[in-house]
């Protein structure tokens, strides 16, 4: 098999192609390549730090070789996708250098992704390879690539980070007995036949219309656009940059993985935990950036976060909200910079600059990462064309790492984006210029999706799968407002007649059977007689959305996991 050519990168006019490759936003370089000037450049400095194990960049690059000889050896091959379900670890780190090494373009799934979502895409990418993380989930994910493999004939590699049990084979485990000299000629006659414009790595959508839309990041700018965001965030060699969300993750492979090897930093993969137990590993491993989220805000009043904001840490970027005035000012009163990140697997990111004011930082989520090439716009959401500066409309984005479509998606992809290339990112938002610069403040969301702990997910997507219960007749899926996970799904339901009315439990267990990752669960459902419509017969989610709030509000919570109530909301 051929490396992956992305099939809409034609889509990117010639002349902006030209010109990211003269302004050094695009490289001709593959992705391992860069890595490995690097890796040459700092070979005894600390490149992963886990749980698991430390490695240096000299000791990473070399076994990363042998272990993608191996994979050359076994016939893995070139720009054959494979599915990685991977928790965060120095060994996952290993095993997606290797992967990308051998030529491989690893599909970045989330270990909580179930049949639904990887059979879909595995499906829609011929993927010939899974590798799983066997410790995650109790040992789920080992049962889910075997039963896929079945439906998906093309897949014939079973990789696994963690124990393998027979069919399986640890990365971690193979290669060493092959000469490191030998090994990295193999790796450089495989790289030596990938293009800049390959396909390096599949993202995965959050979901707006259904499963996850496949996104290819290509060898020309994946990389870049890690180094550019590390630069605007001044990030060193001696910078040790921790990640608890996945690290595979789009943001994950930006912030900390790309974003730390990129400059010679330290990349420190942790698994999300309860706080005593990170924050110790982050006091452990030295930690001097971290991404933060909701859900780690009450962190702030443990005791060993004031020792570690009194040892090694010296920087916050808040990610997937908005931070509360109040968690600004308490990280800053403790000597620690905060900023903001925004970013979408499509491409557009946008990250705090490190000398912008503290209200500008607090405010807004940052400039874009190509300040030479990337163009914003902010648009009405139905005729497209420009609001006045200051005023709030959809953003859309066109630049150096921003696709110009989506893998094999040709529908998707007229809905999506604009005859030149912009992409309908669905955020509201507004600019706002400060000494010369552009920042870019959000307002909320166009597109209908749930932002739950930093995933997002379709409510179109749980729809349908909530009306393929014998049940429910309608369902309409809304966010409700969570102090920890930023958001939860809500499902409003309606009934067949004589349908006997389904509890909570019901309907995750419904959800369970389906295969369905459980972040996109409902944790909360209302059955109701009528869904309320607009004039034109739609479905009124501001409505609903108005309804969930005032009953938590009612309730005095913020969340309710467990109600399952019937009420006579919506009769008309």
């Amino acid at each position: 098999m051929s490396t992956i050519r992305d099939g809409s990168v034609s889509r990117h006019a010639s002349n902006r192609a030209s010109s990211y490759l003269e302004n050094g936003s695009w490289s001709l370089e593959t992705t391992m390549e860069r890595f490995r000037t690097v890796a040459e450049r700092y070979p005894d400095n600390d490149a992963v730090v886990g749980l698991d194990e430390t490695m240096t960049y000299q000791q990473l690059d070399s076994r990363s070789d042998q272990v993608a000889a191996w994979l050359i050896s076994a016939g893995l091959p070139i720009g054959g996708a494979v599915i990685v379900q991977a928790g965060n670890s120095a060994e996952t780190v290993l095993a997606f250098y290797s992967l990308l090494k051998a030529g491989a373009v690893p599909v970045a799934a989330l270990p909580a992704h179930r049949s639904h979502e990887i059979g879909e895409i595995s499906r829609a990418i011929q993927a010939v390879g899974h590798l799983v993380d066997s410790a995650t989930s109790n040992g789920a994910l080992l049962d889910l690539a075997h039963k896929n493999a079945q439906k998906q004939r093309s897949i014939s590699h079973f990789l696994t980070v963690g124990s393998a049990p027979d069919g399986f084979v640890r990365l971690s485990d193979v290669g060493s007995d092959i000469d490191p000299v030998d090994a990295r000629h193999q790796v450089e006659l495989v790289q030596a036949t990938i293009h800049h414009e390959d396909v390096a790595v599949f993202q995965l959508s959050g979901g707006t219309t259904g499963t996850p839309k496949i996104i290819p990041r290509l060898h020309a700018e994946y990389w870049n656009q890690a180094l550019f965001n590390s630069r605007t965030l001044g990030r060193q060699p001696h910078s040790r940059t921790a990640h608890v969300m996945p690290i595979l993750h789009n943001a994950g492979v930006i912030n900390a993985l790309f974003g730390a090897h990129s400059v010679g930093g330290c990349v420190i993969p942790l698994p999300f935990a309860d706080a005593d137990t990170t924050i110790e590993a982050l006091l452990d491993t030295r930690a001097t950036d971290l991404m933060m989220i909701s859900a780690m805000e009450t962190w702030l009043d443990h005791p060993l976060w004031r020792i570690l904001c009194a040892t090694s840490l010296q920087f916050l970027i808040y990610s997937g909200s908005k931070p509360p005035a109040d968690v600004v000012e308490k990280i800053a009163s403790s000597g620690i910079w905060i900023g903001q990140t925004w970013g979408m697997a499509e491409g557009p990111y946008a990250t705090s600059r490190l000398d912008a004011p503290r209200e500008i930082r607090a405010s807004s989520v940052g400039t874009p990462t190509f300040a030479q090439d990337d163009q914003i716009l902010v648009v009405d959401p139905v005729t497209l064309a420009a609001v006045p500066d200051g005023k709030p409309g959809m953003l859309i984005y066109r630049g150096p790492s921003t696709v110009a479509g989506y893998y094999d998606s040709p529908e998707h992809n007229a809905m999506n984006f604009t005859p030149d290339g912009f992409l309908l990112t669905g955020d509201l938002a507004r600019l706002i210029d400060c000494e010369g610069t552009l920042y870019i403040v959000l307002e909320g969301r166009i597109k209908d999706v749930i932002s739950r702990g930093g995933e997002t997910f379709s409510t179109e997507e749980v729809e349908k799968l909530l009306r393929q219960h014998t049940a429910i007749a309608e369902a309409a899926v809304v966010a409700m407002k969570d102090t920890r996970l930023g958001e939860r799904a809500c499902a409003y339901l309606t009934l067949r007649d004589g349908a006997i009315p389904p509890t909570l439990t019901d309907i995750q267990q419904h959800f369970a059977a389906l295969g369905v990752a459980k972040f996109k669960w409902p944790e909360r459902i209302e059955i109701i007689e009528e869904l309320p419509r607009t004039a034109t017969l739609k479905i009124n989610k501001l409505e609903l959305r108005s309804d969930i709030a005032n009953r938590l509000a009612a309730e005095g919570s913020p969340h309710s996991l467990d109600s399952s109530t019937v009420t006579a909301f919506g009769k008309r």
